[in-house]
Parts: structure tokens; C-alpha cells; sequence
């Protein structure tokens, strides 16, 4: 059985850079796979992230948001399995816990749910609710062991809210761990825990490296100092140094290999042999046959050959961690089990909530009724019958007055807005030009009961076209005078007795159109436009004028226009002068060093500094960066 842990900084970027999720967990080809620092809220958690065929995922995710901050932290716990129901495996956990207090969540049995865990009733309800809030820890019983999957909190110099609860976190814990010793329970413990518990698992560690209160703890634990847990990289690798696991990401501290060891794993408890209180037998000489640190596995995106690009404001991709791994053997089948309840399978915003048939029937039933409903109100019946037609009535009722024999009324399927034709004969022909004239009415009134290519139709003439961005010059319309309020004279489009539509002129500088005020110039019967007639040379002429003073007034403004990008250009690069020679120097190179700001809060918040440009690393190393330092302002400083 092979185990991996790895703080992957952000699980939904680690899924991206792989492609998807099963693809990241078959790049570890390990049979448990935990991860620390997913960066989810619970209701981020989507199938996308949770679910990869062949595994069984369990997550713990932050409930705080404390100082603004959520989504923070965050554990994942991945088993691959070849059966979820009705399993023999031991990568599959016969029960799985969320958090470590018991309060949380828990898929035993034989405990009642938001109990208090064996062990903890000396702590108060909100002590144990308060570290467990941050989704810092995922447990599983898988049968032979119970494996924790954990993510420490750091708390950096001189905050001490955090140290407190840094130290309640890991003092709970520990409780936590003698309560299942106690029993007789192995146990594994693996993960980022934010220590590195000696000098020789830190880059250049001071005098008083181990002197720090959670080192001291860490080593106390290890039974060298009399604990019960194992240090297993360290069991198989005593001696090696600059064995790291993170790198500072802003400082490109890994072209150097200028971190830290903080990522473990731990073991207590018999082996599994019979024999097991015979002298030299153990967990880890008797199960683990190896561990190490996968310093070459890709964290970073395909084609980022170099992960350092110089200057400090350049974030690296991809983590900051190396997954750490062990192989274990001699781990035996367990009794028949099933996924536990806790399995991310089972969560509703994975797998989605649970449906009768009758509440899908229903739900159906409904968007039909809304359906139709939007459609009565849409195209009421009075609006397209009654309405449609005693509008028609009351907008030619002239016409009929003057002899316009009325056969029939169409909609012109052609044209954008629907329009009445009315279709007459006459005998004075001034009399047709008032009645003929085109009837144009809103499309309430006259709109059909909406099929698919009506509806498709009145989408396409929602859009605005692009003529309807230029203004229209006014038509002079001097054969209309005496139609009624409903005859629209601005419509684009014209109907006439045999069903051709013509669009009204439109004015330009070259251009003009008339029209003729006689019986043949809006004849219904003729359907025909005069041809544009040419303008005057008088209109000519005044044209040309303005098109010229138009030109020249173009061409002034784009001259101001380059004029002024032009001296803005020179301006920012004389600022961009006066900026390269106020940078300094860096004493070790003599090089251009990178402008910080000081975020950390206290006297100096706010202030720009200048620091060497080169990544961090050894102080032995001339090619590391070397340490220069220099406040940007030669203003006096607060003592």
C-alpha cells in the first residue's frame, strides 16, 4: 500500500494544470492520497473536484471566516478502490471522520452523531469547535490503522492569537492521539503540520532553532524523546541533509533548494505480527518499506522549465510543497465493508438531492402551466381577434365612407412590423391616395398566436439593425395630409395592393429625393417610388463647403490628438529615466535590486524598501541573493 501526502495550495489549480482530477490522482499512482490546503468552501465542492472514477474522496472544508477568510485551508483524503460496496480492501475506511473532536460529523455506529470524542471531555464545547472550525483535519479507520490526514496552522512571530491556537490545535490533538494508543488502535499521521522539528530539516537554522515551543513539542512526541510516534522519513533516512519539502514561492527560494521539512509523516502503535512485543518489531520495520520525498514530481505547468523568473513580485506556479510518500507491506484485506456515509458521494452539492417521481412530475406540470400562461398574457384573445379587428374597423372607417370597396385584410409576412394592407378599387383616383395609403398597426394587435418561426422572427426583430444607428433625414409628405392618428407615415417599410414593400428614402450629401403631390404619388395601386432626383448646384456647392471645413476640422484634431500621445510618451519615459537611476544597486552583484512595501502591520506598514533581486538561497552560495537591503525614502524612520 502506498501513501502520499502533498500540500497542493489550491485544489482547483492543481486540477486545471492536470486537466482534470483523475489525472492528478493516477499522477501519484497511490493507493491513499491526501492533500492539505484545498482552498474549497463547502459549497465549491462540485463533482469536477470531489469525483474521479476509481477513488472515494472525503473532504473537510473551513467554517470560519474569521478575518474575512474563507476557503483558506481545507483536507481531502482520496482512496483508490475497485469496489465502493461490499469491499475487502484496506485503502477503502471502514468509518471516516470529519475534524478530530467528534463534533463535526462522524460515520460510526457505535458513536452518536456531534459527540464528544474519547478522550477530549476536559475541553470545553467551544474549544473543540473552535479548532476544529478550519477544515484542518480528515480521519479514517481503515481497519489495521486509523490514518489522519492533517494540516497544521501557522502562526508567525509575535501573533499571538494564533500561537494560542496553534498550541490548543496540537494540544487537543494530542489527547486525541493517547485515547486511540490507549485502545490499542495504530495510527498514522500525515501532512503539512507547519514544523520542522529539527536543525537539520531547516536551510541555515540559527542557534536558537529548536529552542521554539512547537519544536520542543514535536520532538517530545518521537520516541527517541520518550514518545510513541515514529518520524518515518527520518527512520529511513537519518543522516540526509537538505532534504526539503517548501520553499518560500516569493523569495524563488527552490532554485536553490533553500526550505524546509514540514510536511510528515508520523506512525505509533504494534505492528501487525503476533509477535509484536518481541524486541526490534514495530510499525515501521515491520510494515514500511519505504519513504522519501518526491522532489522531482511536477508542480508546476507543462513548459516551466525554470521556476524562478527573477524579482520578488513574481509568484512561481504551481505549490510550494513536494509530495511526501511511503509504501507500506504486509497490510492484510479487511472484513467486507462499503463506502462510508461521509464518502463526498453522498454530499447534495456532489451528487445532487434525492427525487421522488411525483415531485419531477409535478415540477414538469408546473413549467407547462407557466408556459402557457406567459402566452395568454402575452397574445391576450381580445388583442389579437377582437381588438386586432375592431381596430382595423375604426382606422379605415373613411375609406369605406368613400367608396373603397374593402375585400380582405393580411398580415405582410415579409415585412418587420406587422401591416395592414387594405386592398380597394376606386374610381377617383384623389380619393384612393387618401384612402390607400399604408395602415400600419402595433404588433399587440395583429401578432398570430406564436409558432416557431413567429417566435424566431421576434427575436431576430429585436435587433437593432444597422441603419438604425445613422439618423434618417425627414421625408416631406405632402399626400397624407388628411389621414386619421392610427396611419403611421415613419415606417421603414410600405405595402401596396400587390404585396411589395419599399423602403422610404433616405437623404445623403450627394443626393435628394421629392415626391410628387398628384394622384400618382402614393398610389397603392402603382406601388412605385420617383427615382431620386439630382440636387442643385446651389446644394452642390454648400455641400462641398461643409465636407471641406468638416475635413480640415478632422485633421486639426487628429494632429492634437498625435501631439498629445506623443508628449505623453515623452513624459513617461523621462519618468521611467528618473526611475532607473533612483534604483540602487545591489552591493553583492551589482545589479538592479526589486522594490517591496512593508504589509506586515506596525510602524513600517506602508513603507517601500529595496532588496536584492535575486533568489534566496544559502549565504555561501555568490549566486543567491545577497541580503542587501535599503528603505526607499532617506526620510527618518520611526525608532
Amino acid at each position: 500500500m502506498k501513501i502520499v501526502t502533498y500540500n497542493v495550495n489550491g485544489l482547483r489549480q492543481r486540477v486545471s494544470q492536470f486537466g482534470s482530477l483523475l489525472k492528478l490522482l493516477n499522477s501519484f499512482d497511490a493507493d491513499i492520497i491526501c492533500i492539505q490546503e484545498t482552498k474549497l468552501r463547502r459549497q465549491e465542492l462540485t463533482a469536477d473536484l470531489a469525483i474521479a472514477d476509481g477513488y472515494e474522496s472525503f473532504f473537510s472544508c473551513t467554517r470560519s471566516s474569521d478575518k474575512g477568510r474563507t476557503g483558506y485551508s481545507g483536507v481531502a483524503t482520496f482512496c483508490r478502490v475497485k469496489s465502493a460496496f461490499s469491499s475487502v480492501e484496506a485503502a477503502l475506511p471502514i468509518a471516516a471522520e470529519e475534524g478530530f473532536t467528534g463534533l463535526l460529523g462522524c460515520s460510526r455506529k457505535d458513536e452518536a452523531a456531534s459527540a464528544v470524542a474519547e478522550g477530549l471531555v476536559e475541553f470545553s464545547r467551544e474549544e473543540l469547535l473552535k479548532v476544529d472550525s478550519e477544515g484542518r483535519c480528515i480521519i479514517t479507520d481503515h481497519g489495521h490503522f486509523v490514518l489522519f490526514n492533517l494540516y497544521g496552522p501557522r502562526a508567525g512571530d509575535g501573533d499571538s492569537e494564533r500561537i494560542q491556537f496553534k498550541l490548543n490545535f496540537f494540544k487537543i490533538l494530542e489527547k486525541r492521539w493517547e485515547s486511540l494508543l490507549c485502545r490499542g488502535r495504530r495510527i498514522f499521521v500525515v501532512g503539512d503540520l507547519n514544523i520542522a522539528p529539527s536543525a537539520i530539516d531547516r536551510c541555515e537554522a540559527g542557534p536558537d532553532f529548536e529552542k521554539n515551543e512547537f519544536r520542543t513539542w514535536f520532538r517530545s512526541m518521537l520516541v527517541e524523546s520518550g514518545g510513541h510516534f515514529f518520524d518515518v522519513f527520518r527512520e529511513k533516512n537519518p543522516n540526509r541533509r537538505e532534504a526539503f519539502t517548501c520553499w518560500p514561492s516569493n523569495t524563488g527560494a527552490e532554485q536553490f533548494n533553500y526550505g524546509t521539512r514540514i510536511d510528515h509523516i508520523l506512525c505509533a502503535g504494534p505492528c501487525l505480527h503476533e509477535e509484536h512485543d518481541v524486541e526490534g518489531h514495530n510499525l515501521v520495520t515491520c510494515h514500511v518499506k519505504e519513504c522519501d520525498i518526491l522532489t522531482e514530481y511536477k508542480r508546476w505547468k507543462p513548459g516551466s522549465a525554470t521556476r524562478w523568473k527573477g524579482g520578488w513580485n513574481i509568484k512561481l506556479e504551481g505549490s510550494d510543497h513536494a509530495p511526501v510518500y511511503t509504501c507500506l507491506r504486509e497490510i492484510p484485506d479487511v472484513l467486507e465493508h462499503s463506502t462510508p456515509s461521509l464518502a463526498a458521494r453522498y454530499l447534495p452539492m456532489v451528487h445532487g438531492l434525492q427525487q421522488t417521481l411525483v415531485s419531477v412530475l409535478m415540477r414538469r406540470q408546473a413549467t407547462k402551466q407557466v408556459k402557457s400562461d406567459v402566452v395568454s398574457s402575452s397574445f391576450p384573445d381580445e388583442s389579437i381577434i377582437s381588438g386586432g379587428c375592431s381596430h382595423v374597423k375604426r382606422s379605415i372607417a373613411n375609406c369605406d365612407a368613400n367608396g373603397t370597396d374593402i375585400s380582405c385584410c393580411s398580415l405582410d409576412q415579409d415585412s418587420r412590423n406587422p401591416i395592414l394592407k387594405v386592398v380597394g378599387h376606386s374610381e377617383d383616383l384623389k380619393e384612393e391616395a387618401a384612402c390607400s395609403t399604408t395602415i400600419v398597426f402595433n404588433e399587440e394587435y395583429t401578432s398570430p398566436l406564436p409558432n416557431k418561426r413567429t417566435r424566431k422572427r421576434a427575436r431576430k426583430s429585436q435587433q437593432l439593425s444597422l441603419r438604425s444607428f445613422f439618423p434618417k433625414s425627414q421625408n416631406l409628405d405632402y399626400g397624407i395630409e388628411n389621414s386619421t392618428n392610427d396611419i403611421s407615415t415613419n415606417q421603414t417599410g410600405v405595402l401596396n395592393s400587390n404585396n411589395q414593400s419599399q423602403e422610404a428614402p433616405v437623404m445623403d450629401d450627394r443626393r435628394c429625393t421629392t415626391m410628387q403631390n398628384d394622384t400618382n404619388g402614393i398610389s397603392s395601386s402603382q406601388g412605385q417610388e420617383e427615382p431620386d432626383r439630382p440636387c442643385s448646384p446651389a446644394q452642390n456647392n454648400t455641400n462641398g463647403n461643409a465636407s471641406s471645413q468638416d475635413q480640415e476640422e478632422q485633421d486639426g484634431s487628429r494632429y492634437l490628438e498625435k501631439q498629445k500621445k506623443s508628449d505623453a510618451l515623452l513624459e513617461w519615459q523621462r519618468i521611467q529615466q528618473l526611475m532607473q537611476n533612483s534604483i540602487p544597486l545591489c552591493k553583492g552583484h551589482r545589479e538592479p535590486c526589486v522594490s517591496r512595501v512593508v504589509k506586515k502591520p506596525g510602524p513600517n506598514f506602508g513603507h517601500r524598501f529595496y532588496v536584492c533581486a535575486r533568489a534566496e538561497g544559502p549565504s555561501s552560495n555568490p549566486e543567491a541573493n545577497c541580503g542587501y537591503f535599503r528603505w526607499a525614502s532617506t526620510k527618518s524612520r520611526p525608532k
